[in-house]
């Protein structure tokens, strides 16, 4: 192979790389349109937070949640949801 036709070969790779890019950027912008749309629906609905976790109430709903539901168990008791373990505890009032 000649000198040459590596460099043809490298172009054409790197164009169809950009193409590539183009139309990724394209079909996000699709889905970009759907995240606007919901986030329209959310307002108009009026829905309160975005649950983050689906295990326990007080890590689904930040704002919902009292300052003791973690410890409702007993307030030595280990955590047994791992997204407990990933939320800042709530700021002392």
């Amino acid at each position: 192979m000649r000198p040459s036709d590596r460099l043809l070969l490298a172009l054409l790779l790197a164009g169809l790389a950009a193409e590539a890019c183009w139309l990724h950027a394209g079909w996000r912008q699709g889905e970009a349109d759907g995240h606007r749309a919901a986030a329209a629906m959310v307002r108009r609905l009026g829905l309160t937070d975005l649950a983050l976790f689906t295990e326990a109430r007080y890590t689904r709903h930040l704002t919902q949640a009292d300052a003791f539901a973690p410890w409702q168990d007993h307030p030595g008791a280990l955590e047994h949801f791992p997204s407990g373990s990933l939320l800042a505890p709530p700021a002392a009032p």
